[in-house]
């Protein structure tokens, strides 16, 4: 009598390996919400510019100085296009390169943060990048729609604890769960780690440079507001431990400072 065959062994690295890119139900109801609301651009024209103007962020609302300009939405828009404007695209390609790079960061924060963390930190992100959008384009009558700032609030919140070992960019990581839920560095530790200096220098240099990302509605080839990309991402940068529900570690622990070396030959 044949003996049945052995099944496989699965070692605990393995186990480790598993896909770190599964959604949490936060990001996935995120990342619905946006689909939906895209929808906008099946509206007929009118409807579709009037949804523009009522809900994307108009710097000229706030001005007095210049020619009055009736815009949808009344007094109500000048506090709620600080967060609308987010959640509106002007074309597929927008909210694809937007939401491409939030499922890696925004996952790991999602799975980190919470639901209500999670949705409250997207918010506030928001209002950042359109605080730092107003400051720098104070009369602009041109909208400006795009997840972009929250997604870049997303990135710089996730390099607190991106790189730490264990995490979801070091070298040996635990399962997504794991991953997302290391000890983070304080902003000044995170501020001396070479690894972190040097995405925010790739950050940078590409926003600077290419001007990627969140877009004033119009025409192919409108102007980039880069300048709300940097309102979210230095938001997230400051603000994360305000949100964050992980305890720090103490001492050495979470030094991600420290060559991570565990599965290097």
């Amino acid at each position: 009598m044949e003996s049945p065959p052995e099944l496989p062994q699965v070692s605990p690295q393995d186990v480790a390996r598993e896909p770190i890119l599964t959604l949490p139900g936060a990001l996935t109801a995120y990342v619905l919400l946006l689909a939906v609301i895209h929808l906008h651009v099946l509206l007929p024209p009118e409807l579709e510019n009037w949804t523009i103007d009522a809900f994307g962020f108009i710097p000229k609302r706030y001005d007095s100085t210049l020619l009055a300009i009736n815009f949808p939405g009344g007094a109500g828009a000048k506090v709620w296009t600080f967060v609308s404007y987010s959640l509106l695209h002007a074309n597929l390609s927008h909210i694809g390169f937007n939401v491409l790079w939030l499922l890696p960061f925004g996952s790991a924060l999602a799975r980190r943060f919470g639901a209500t963390r999670f949705f409250v930190f997207m918010a506030v992100t928001a209002a950042a990048g359109a605080l730092a959008h107003l400051v720098t384009h104070e009369h602009a009558v041109a909208p400006m729609i795009g997840a972009s700032a929250s997604v870049s609030g997303t990135m710089a919140a996730a390099i607190r604890f991106a790189f730490v070992k264990g995490s979801f960019l070091s070298f040996s990581r635990g399962d997504a769960d794991a991953a997302a839920r290391v000890p983070a560095l304080s902003l000044m530790r995170a501020l001396r780690d070479p690894r972190v200096l040097g995405f925010l220098a790739v950050w940078f240099g590409v926003n600077i440079i290419f001007g990627i990302g969140s877009i004033a509605i119009g025409a192919d080839g409108a102007s980039v507001a880069w300048q709300a990309h940097i309102g979210g991402f230095f938001a997230g940068l400051v603000l994360f431990s305000l949100f964050d529900p992980v305890p720090r570690a103490v001492g050495n622990a979470a030094d991600a400072s420290s060559p991570d070396v565990s599965n290097r030959g």
